[in-house]
């Protein structure tokens, strides 16, 4: 028993015991593992070799204890499943050796405790040893049978550590298990082991008494049928309750409710839990009587509910949640619809009222999936009887019924700061999509947000759920991916803990990964649904969209590092964004050029030459007024101003501003869209290393097999909308316009004015005027996209220009069109 194991084997074994569900070859490896070291016979003789295996496993569970056992559960199933029909069953007989060996080992603990020096090593084996036991009773309680008498003295443990605690559960929970398949226990071990229950019931705090409640139901439905004894329990609990709330509504102010406030929330919790396991309607408990309890117990834990303390209120709503589970057609209850609903959408409500409803909700969901399979086993058992079949049937469809209820509710958790909330919100969810219990369509943009959780725990059980959907109704993702990304920007508002900084749409670690990267790695596999969806996301980008600048933002982020695999994916993005630029920065000028006021001094009647040319030019929304009457010849040197000329331009338009500065700033909040997709495309050229011909020679309507090549992604590259950044750290739509700002936004209009005079290489015929739009339009772009940097605003290079054709950095791809 001393003998120490090594944490080293222990970490290994919990390493690869996690992989117990893993892909098919490793679940394979990890069952002929454990078999080997575990589940494989022990000669008789060979008691060192027996002690070893009972400390490794021992210790595994343990090491397990916070995260749970169902790698222990789905281990020993696959395993026992594996030799059912065969003749020698090596698995069934190691377990058998292992659960004598675990008894014996509790026993040699027990007898050890006395030992002060070693007192907390045995009392963690002790726990160690009755938790496994406890986890082979789940599979095969037929091999604890034999010790059931051995274990129940356990339940008088007197307890003063929480491992004294954790002792007694799990006492109870093998009980619960074993005792009903007992064949002719004798009286006086039942009439113990209930007086046992009665006396933790009556004693200790609320775990002891949920498992105890628990177990005692076991044992008398199913054995002794003792029910006086039961119901006299309820009847000291129930009349409590009763007496305290005639005194509550005498007088709210009493002090006698305070001081008995221990004996309420007692009440309150012991009631519910014997609702759950008993139903006192029958006449074995209730005899004759007319009274309905099931509505009694639920009037006296509604009043409960609108207490003004909210640990009272928590106590009666978990009580509530134990009675649903007895009686679940009590949800329907129109005070139960709107207790549940105000609560989960009320934004004031305190937290732990709403994780108390999701628990209670997840608790009955749990319930119901272990009725069902039990059903499903019996249905095997006896397959021809049918009514166990509608049995089944009729109790999916009460769940299907009230998870109807309290979905939208549900879903809308996922928008809550605190991690606890959204994490019950998923639990529930994803219970009620494995059960079947609603259409999953509605369910697929809330997974989609639930995917950029920054707990990973969470985002992979919600990533889990989509691929899940996926496997059985295809386009389901595909059809809800913009809703999902839209919902997702919510998400991560709600989780945003300062307010002041701008949500962003990749991981801040050192994978600077899209948030929304799973979702894309599902939709990418299929050319046209993913065609629509990078689409669809760029027409946000519309200035008819009308869509906020902190969205664009997100929406330019994961777009900026999703995971492309082959050039098409960036190379139809930077395609796109060309045909964005030319319509939308057309549409930004025109509309900030008709909210300038005329100078009407410098207005002159144009000649019918440069009426034309104006007209040809003021389609497209990129000349003001006066510079609408300039002949072309004379506009091209703008190419070559200096900055006086520049601060002169800036001058001119200054004068011709409005007095309200609203159109300045709907001018610097709609442009932040084009200052994003251009920022995009010189983000994407550069981590992708493209050329500007090779972005101009693009067609989307080429061969897939054309652009299949894989993306060589140069590091080090990030985006970084300075511009945009700035531009909602200041608030500005919201802040006083100073003179300063107004000629910056004037600046800004002015270069997407020059950007959008040399947009199009189709209009320049003779020779070298290439490069001059070439450099007007690079200074432009370098200009609104903050300057300087050119790793992230790189202009045309000496190369890109050799090849003879016109590869503006904001604009490839228009000649094309």
């Amino acid at each position: 028993i001393e003998q120490p194991t090594f944490p080293k084997i222990t970490e290994m074994c919990v390493k690869m015991i996690r992989r117990v569900n893993d892909e098919e070859g490793i679940k394979k490896l990890v069952n002929e593992t454990f078999q080997k070291l575990w589940f494989t016979p022990t000669p008789h003789h060979d008691k060192e070799a027996m002690t070893r295996k009972i400390l490794n496993i021992t210790d595994v569970v343990a090491a397990c204890r916070d995260t749970g056992y169902d790698w222990f559960e789905q281990l020993l199933q696959n395993l026992l499943k594996s030799e059912e029909d065969a003749s020698y069953k090596p698995v069934k007989k190691a377990c058998t050796q292992l659960v004598d060996n675990l008894v014996e080992h509790i026993l040699k603990y027990e007898e050890s405790l006395s030992d002060s020096d070693n007192k907390g090593v045995n009392s963690g084996r002790l726990v160690a040893c009755i938790t496994t036991l406890f986890l082979f009773s789940k599979i095969r309680p037929q091999l604890m049978v034999k010790h059931a008498m051995t274990m129940q003295p356990y339940l008088t443990t007197k307890c003063s550590t929480q491992n004294d605690f954790m002792v007694i559960c799990n006492v109870a929970k093998i009980l619960e298990l074993v005792v009903p398949l007992m064949e002719h226990p004798s009286e006086t071990f039942l009439a113990t082991i209930e007086e046992d229950l009665m006396k933790l019931i009556i004693k200790y705090g609320m775990t002891v008494v949920q498992h105890c409640v628990s177990c005692l139901g076991a044992v008398v439905n199913k054995v002794t049928q003792n029910y006086k004894f039961v119901w006299a329990c309820f009847n000291r609990y129930y009349g409590a309750l009763s007496k305290l709330k005639s005194q509550h509504q005498e007088d709210p102010n009493s002090t006698i409710l305070t001081a008995n406030k221990p004996a309420l929330l007692r009440s309150l919790f012991t009631v519910g839990a014997l609702c759950r396991h008993f139903d006192f309607d029958q006449e074995d408990f209730k005899g004759n009587s007319k009274v309905n309890i099931k509505d009694k117990v639920l009037e006296l834990l509604m009043y409960f509910t609108k207490h003004s303390d909210e640990e009272v209120q928590t106590k009666a709503i978990i009580g509530l949640g134990f009675a649903f589970i007895q009686h679940p057609s009590l949800m329907f209850e129109q005070e139960v619809k709107t207790l549940y609903n105000s609560i989960l959408s009320d934004k004031n409500c305190s937290v732990n009222l709403k994780i108390q409803v999701l628990k209670n909700l997840q608790t009955y969901l749990q319930e119901e999936d272990t009725r069902m399979q039990q059903a499903d086993r019996d249905w095997k058992k006896v397959a021809k009887q049918e009514d166990l079949k509608e049995m089944g049937d009729i109790s999916s469809g009460m769940s299907s019924s009230i998870m109807q209820l309290y979905l939208k509710q549900v879903l809308e958790a996922f928008f809550h700061t605190q991690s606890s909330v959204r994490h019950f919100a998923l639990n529930v969810i994803a219970l009620t999509l494995n059960q079947g219990l609603i259409h999953p369509v509605q369910c697929v943009p809330y997974l989609i947000a639930m995917g950029t959780d920054p707990e990973p725990s969470m985002r992979n059980k919600a990533d889990q759920q989509l691929v899940e959907i996926d496997k059985k109704y295809a386009g389901f993702i595909h059809m809800k991916a913009v809703a999902g990304m839209k919902m997702s920007y919510q998400v991560q508002q709600a989780i945003n803990t300062c307010p002041k900084d701008p949500v962003r749409g990749f991981r801040h670690d050192e994978s600077s990964s899209a948030l929304c990267s799973h979702l894309y790695s599902m939709i990418r596999g299929n050319r046209q649904h993913r065609r629509a969806f990078l689409i669809s996301l760029l027409n946000l980008f519309d200035d008819t969209a009308k869509t906020e600048v902190n969205m664009l933002l997100y929406i330019a982020d994961n777009l900026a590092c999703f995971p492309y695999q082959t050039q098409e994916e960036p190379l139809f993005i930077m395609h796109h964004i060309d045909i964005t630029l030319s319509v939308s920065g057309s549409n930004l000028l025109q509309s900030f050029k008709e909210s300038m006021v005329k100078d009407k001094k410098k207005e002159r009647k144009p000649s019918s030459d440069e009426e034309t040319e104006s007209d040809s030019n003021s389609g497209s929304g990129s000349e003001s007024d006066e510079e609408a009457s300039k002949p072309r010849r004379l506009r091209k040197r703008v190419d070559s101003d200096s900055d006086s000329d520049e601060e002169n331009d800036i001058n001119a338009v200054m004068k011709c501003l409005p007095e309200n500065s609203a159109p300045l700033i709907e001018f610097a909040n709609v442009s932040q869209g084009i200052l994003l997709l251009l920022m995009l495309k010189q983000h994407l050229k550069n981590l992708c290393g493209f050329s500007d011909s090779k972005i101009q020679k693009y067609s989307p309507s080429e061969s897939a097999k054309v652009y299949d090549k894989a993306i060589n992604r140069k590091t080090g590259v990030h985006f970084h909308p300075k511009q945009t950044l700035d531009f909602l750290r200041s608030d500005m739509a919201n802040s006083k316009i100073t003179e300063e700002v107004k000629r910056s936004i004037v600046k800004q209009y002015l270069d997407f004015k020059l950007l959008m005079e040399h947009l199009d290489p189709d209009e320049e015929e003779e020779d070298g005027e290439v490069s001059a739009s070439t450099n007007a339009r690079n200074k432009a772009i370098t200009s609104l996209l903050g300057g300087g940097s050119p790793k992230n605003n790189a202009a045309e290079t000496e190369d890109d220009e050799s090849d003879g054709e016109d590869r503006g950095g904001g604009t490839s791809g228009v000649r094309r069109r």
